[in-house]
């Protein structure tokens, strides 16, 4: 006989491994113990050595749907000739000196239990709303400290009946120890608010009575996983209006989810990787190429307007798959939140913060860890993330060595999140947003003090960005530890280095819409050979400072004064010009001259504002990004067309308006010139530095631009890399702090 101790470590907790393993024990006749501790899971197995054999087999080949195993430290002991295999208490040896067993993410309610409430013989037939078990439903969610135990978490005030008790404690039974197993009998309860007051009625009557309220044109506040959801009917053009201007969000896309996938199809293409994504346990937002006519559901046109994609994704707990018995139509489902905010985890703030909201339908499981919904896209025929939040993180990324000190990485300001190296793991948190608020820096901070929490956490060092100003820097900068700087965009280049587990040196091309260079200066198309900035986009003044990212018109028009003066400029008969009064050009063509409020960029970010703004798409914008959406929605692909251009001593410069200015483009023809521009560039520097290619920053989420320029490099026999697991934009930036710190040790 021989008996061997397993640490096991990776997302091991939570996710049923113990009973995975108490099973695999009773299939191949082990004798000994499977328990919790706060590092992962340990495990002490006594057998012959050929049933040894094919339980370690089981353990790399067999493991739940949601567990993962990093590491696995195996020592032989002495056998204790005892039968019986037992899963016993968790431990918690308040002597170690850090806990690192892993939180899992939440994730979609599976099949089995979909199945449950759909079989009239189960006690959870048609009105268990948060049923679920220890393949899916919530986890980062409800968890207040390791390890992953029911009292550690916002469903230890709900005591089991005798029914769930019995599931829970039956190491054969898929709800074994499924933290937040509950049924109506002992479970959280829903209740439905008007405003904020309660309104009378019988549980049972409450998930068809909401489904009344959307078809009857009502915004409703929705309890997710995460946080609310902000709900109406998708087809009903006047709620989707009012919504927009009590959100004060004039064009920016609102994502829906719909009844099945059946649906989604009537509304968009959807490929097969597209699919996979839809109906994976993460359930994220997809990003999907409308359909030019749609089939049987006409969605409202003010959903996503003046852009050819949608955002769907489908129902990801049980509450959304019941309220759809009763809906035929898909819904706008969007974070509750007021601009810049973190998304609202309670009906107080729902009552206090959106007073449009007509009704509120909430339960008393309490939401510990606020997340969105992530959002991605396919390009190239693999995923790219575009938020990293509910399904895919916290994340996990294992390093090729230990780190010896507690690194902390506070990222960017926009799309903030945040990252730990400890150990040989970095742990990404899930997205926190932009920290514009005193509520969302609120969240970064307790999204800090939660992993700290965690994992017992304290940083010896601090990575932070250059610039001053981020609120993430001035928070660094008093805590009082040992801080590194890391320029904005070679993290970006670093995240994707950290992605793959690169080292050496690549070519990186880092295109976003701002970050701070060297000496003040703003950069955002910037490529590097290694860590270099060997080259970069000709500088355009950004006219009136911050409000030129608001309005591309002011870029276009610092293009025109750099090649014309004030009076040929006023006799130009471009819509762009026309849009401002002659005071304002002349206030603007004085900031131009003497440098006043006219700072320079070089990013790539602002030469879409400056082409959307130029073929008259786009001469204000209400949200990031916009630009880059509507001059993609005009791409043609039989246009091959591209600007003439020069890169000189490291400076590539773009003749755009020297095109305009001789001749007369339609949209389509000058949209399309600028992206195939932009590949071009790309592959002309990646022959030139015979170096395998890096391609990240939030310029890179416009899907036509990176796909063409994967098919160019390939093309080329030019390897490339791009984030698939981790988001591009600046939701990278902490990954490429820490990762540019180990580099460079």
């Amino acid at each position: 006989m021989k008996r061997y101790r397993y640490f096991i470590k990776g997302q091991v907790q939570g996710v049923g491994f113990r009973p995975f393993i108490y099973k695999s024990a009773l299939d191949f006749k082990l004798a000994g113990f499977v328990k919790n501790d706060i590092n992962g899971v340990e495990i002490e197995a006594e057998a012959q050595q050929k049933d040894i054999e094919l339980f370690e087999e089981s353990l790399r080949f067999k493991l739940p749907p949601l567990a993962r195993i990093d590491d696995i430290q195996k020592t032989e002991i002495e056998p204790l000739l005892k039968k019986g295999f037992a899963i016993i208490q968790s431990s918690d040896d308040s002597k170690t000196s850090y806990k690192s067993a892993l939180i899992p993410p939440d994730t979609a309610t599976c099949q089995e239990c979909l199945a449950d409430i759909k079989d009239e013989k189960n006690r959870k037939y048609h009105n268990y709303f948060a049923t679920n078990c220890t393949n899916c439903g919530p986890r980062y969610s409800i968890i207040k400290t390791v390890p992953y135990d029911r009292k550690n978490t916002s469903m230890q005030k709900f005591k089991m009946c005798r029914s769930c008790e019995e599931e829970y404690n039956n190491p054969l039974n898929r709800r074994y120890h499924a933290q937040p197993i509950s049924c109506n009998n002992c479970g959280p309860a829903l209740s439905l608010f008007r405003g904020d007051k309660k309104v009378d009625i019988a549980q049972k009557e409450i998930i068809q009575k909401v489904a009344s309220l959307i078809e009857e044109g009502n915004i409703l506040a929705i309890k997710g996983i995460g946080g609310f959801h902000i709900i109406c009917d998708a087809t009903n053009d006047e709620a989707v209006k009012k919504l927009r201007e009590f959100k004060h969000r004039p064009t920016k896309p609102f994502a829906i989810m719909c009844k099945d996938l059946e649906q989604i199809k009537a509304l968009a293409y959807v490929n097969e990787k597209e699919e996979q994504l839809l109906t994976c346990k993460e359930a994220p937002i997809v990003i999907l190429k409308k359909l030019t006519c749609q089939n049987n559901v006409k969605i409202s046109h003010f959903l996503a307007p003046n852009i050819d994609r949608i955002g769907c994704f489908l129902p990801y707990t049980a509450l959304h798959h019941l309220l759809f018995v009763h809906l035929q139509n898909p819904i706008v489902a969007t974070s509750a939140n007021l601009g810049d905010e973190p998304i609202i985890i309670n009906a107080e703030n729902i009552f206090k913060k959106l007073p449009f909201v007509d009704f509120t339908l909430d339960f008393d499981r309490d939401i510990i860890n606020g997340v969105d919904d992530s959002l991605v896209q396919v390009v190239e025929g693999k995923t790219q993330i575009l938020r990293l939040a509910r399904g895919y993180a916290p994340k996990v990324i294992k390093l090729p060595f230990k780190s010896e000190k507690k690194i902390l990485a506070v990222g960017a300001n926009a799309k903030n999140s945040i990252a730990f190296a400890m150990d040989d793991n970095i742990i990404f948190s899930p997205h926190i947003g932009d920290l514009d608020s005193m509520e969302a820096f609120g969240f970064f901070e307790r999204t800090i003090e939660t992993f700290k929490r965690f994992y017992d956490f304290e940083p010896d060092i601090i990575v932070h960005d250059r610039h001053p100003n981020y609120e993430t820097t001035k928070w660094a900068k008093k805590q009082n530890k040992e801080l590194v700087e890391v320029q904005h965009h070679l993290a970006h280049i670093y995240a994707c280095k950290a992605e793959f587990g690169l080292r050496g040196d690549y070519l990186g091309f880092s295109f976003d819409g701002t970050g701070y260079g060297d000496e003040g200066t703003l950069w955002g198309g910037e490529v590097f050979v290694g860590d270099k900035r060997k080259y970069s986009f000709k500088p355009v003044k950004l006219l009136g400072g911050e409000k030129a990212i608001k309005e591309p018109r002011r870029v276009a028009l610092s293009m025109l004064f750099d090649k014309l003066s004030l009076e040929e400029v006023l006799k130009l008969e471009l819509d762009l010009v026309k849009s401002f009064l002659l005071v304002e050009i002349k206030m603007l063509h004085q900031s131009y001259v003497k440098n006043l409020n006219a700072p320079k960029s070089s990013s790539v970010g602002r030469l879409f504002d400056a082409v959307a703004s130029f073929s008259g798409i786009a001469q204000r914008v209400s949200y990031e990004g916009e630009s880059g959406l509507l001059c993609e929605s005009f791409y043609d692909k039989n246009i091959e067309k591209c600007f003439d251009y020069t890169i000189d001593n490291g400076v590539i410069d773009i003749k755009i308006a020297e095109y305009m200015l001789k001749n007369k483009p339609d949209k389509k023809e000058l949209n399309s010139m600028f992206i195939n521009t932009l590949v071009k560039i790309i592959v002309d520097i990646s022959k030139r530095e015979k170096l395998e290619v890096i391609l990240s920053g939030g310029v890179f989420q416009n899907k036509t631009l990176l796909e063409l320029t994967c098919q160019e490099l390939k093309q080329e026999k030019i390897k490339y890399y791009f984030q698939q697991e981790t988001a591009t934009n600046d939701g990278g930036i902490a990954l490429g702090q820490l990762y540019c710190v180990f580099q460079k040790e």
